[in-house]
């Protein structure tokens, strides 16, 4: 199954992090977005930007309680589950790009808990060639800065995710989970959760 790091939809004056194709900017816009076809230009000659965002609920301690993963739906049909993703803009701070694509993602009214300077807990590489590393996008090479987000409002997901499913840290490390995930993205999960010491 060919498997899509998630591309930005543009919005009004630019271009999320959600998974649309990314479209040229307003005459008025980002002079730093691309155009379709400069953006498939870029791929051709360089690794891609990204950052990636797994959503969590914490309890009262600080203790992760559920980790919430996205249902989406391919242009082929297929159910996939995914997490939040998408590129960083030119001009564009780590931590400005992971706020923007998180409220694109699951709405505004998520609420997440971003330091002053988020540090990720991996930084995974994505392949066109499936079997270079654990992760795989058939477009491009793209190399992505995954973060834990805490979130603390209510999760409605946009952009072409059908829902975000909360899973126990347990469920979320599961093989049958792992098989849905999209481009080796079980990996990250696993890895985060073993990142907050939750991987048993």
């Amino acid at each position: 199954m060919a498997v899509r790091t998630p591309d930005p939809d543009p919005e009004p004056d630019d271009g999320i992090g959600g998974f649309g194709d990314a479209q040229p900017p307003a005459p008025d816009g980002n002079p730093g977005w691309l155009s379709e076809f400069e953006l498939e230009e870029a791929r051709r000659r360089l690794p891609m930007l990204y950052v990636e965002a797994i959503p969590v609920r914490t309890d009262g301690s600080g203790q992760v309680t559920e980790i919430g993963i996205l249902l989406r739906s391919t242009p082929l049909g297929e159910m996939t589950r995914t997490i939040v993703s998408g590129r960083v803009r030119f001009g564009e701070t780590i931590r400005d790009a992971l706020f923007r694509h998180v409220e694109n993602d699951l709405g505004p009214m998520a609420f997440p808990l971003l330091p002053a300077s988020p540090l990720p807990f991996t930084v995974a590489e994505y392949f066109p060639l499936p079997g270079v590393s654990a992760y795989h996008d058939d477009r491009q090479h793209a190399v992505s800065l995954a973060f834990v987000v805490p979130v603390t409002g209510t999760c409605e997901p946009r952009q072409d995710a059908l829902e975000v499913t909360w899973f126990t840290p347990e469920a979320a490390a599961s093989d049958a989970v792992a098989a849905e995930m999209e481009g080796g993205r079980g990996t990250l999960i696993r890895l985060a959760l073993a990142n907050l010491g939750l991987l048993r």
